[in-house]
């Protein structure tokens, strides 16, 4: 039997394993592709990516698994246990971002590394996931075989 599991370019240093699946092609095209790694897009567009995905994602664990789940007020309260979280979340950035990004106002190149380029991505964020969330609650509202 060969010997799939093995050091990250034969070195046992790195601290990662390279895995049929880790060190394959299609893993490094689909996370080349996330918003996080793609390259060409401001922190701004980023953010907006991101925030989106979220938004539309959070909403049904809070409607369908939320303690108000067997109720008429399940999708308004999922929906806004929804923008809750995401107002925590965007307060968690900007900790992140204070904490992490001192003013390095030599630095004109705006980056996602950079207090002025988080700024941005936390801003798409908070606009990305609204906008998310609210799409979301406008589907499962108008189909209402999902409501119930």
């Amino acid at each position: 039997m060969a010997n799939f599991i093995k050091p990250y370019n034969d070195d046992p240093f790195v601290g990662h394993l390279s895995t049929p699946i880790t060190s394959s092609a299609v893993t490094r095209t689909i996370l080349g592709n996330l918003p996080a790694y793609r390259s060409g897009l401001s922190p701004l567009l980023r953010g907006l990516e991101i925030g989106l995905a979220h938004g539309y994602f959070l909403i049904g664990p809070f409607t369908y698994l939320g303690p108000l789940r067997n109720t008429e007020v399940a999708l308004l309260a999922g929906f806004m246990s929804t923008l809750g979280l995401i107002i925590i979340a965007t307060l968690g950035l900007t900790v992140y971002g204070y904490a992490t990004f001192q003013d390095n106002t030599n630095n004109p190149k705006i980056d996602l590394q950079s207090r002025k380029g988080w700024d941005q991505f936390k801003s798409g964020f908070l606009v990305g996931a609204f906008g998310g969330s609210g799409f979301a609650y406008i589907c499962l509202l108008s189909i209402p075989s999902f409501t119930t």
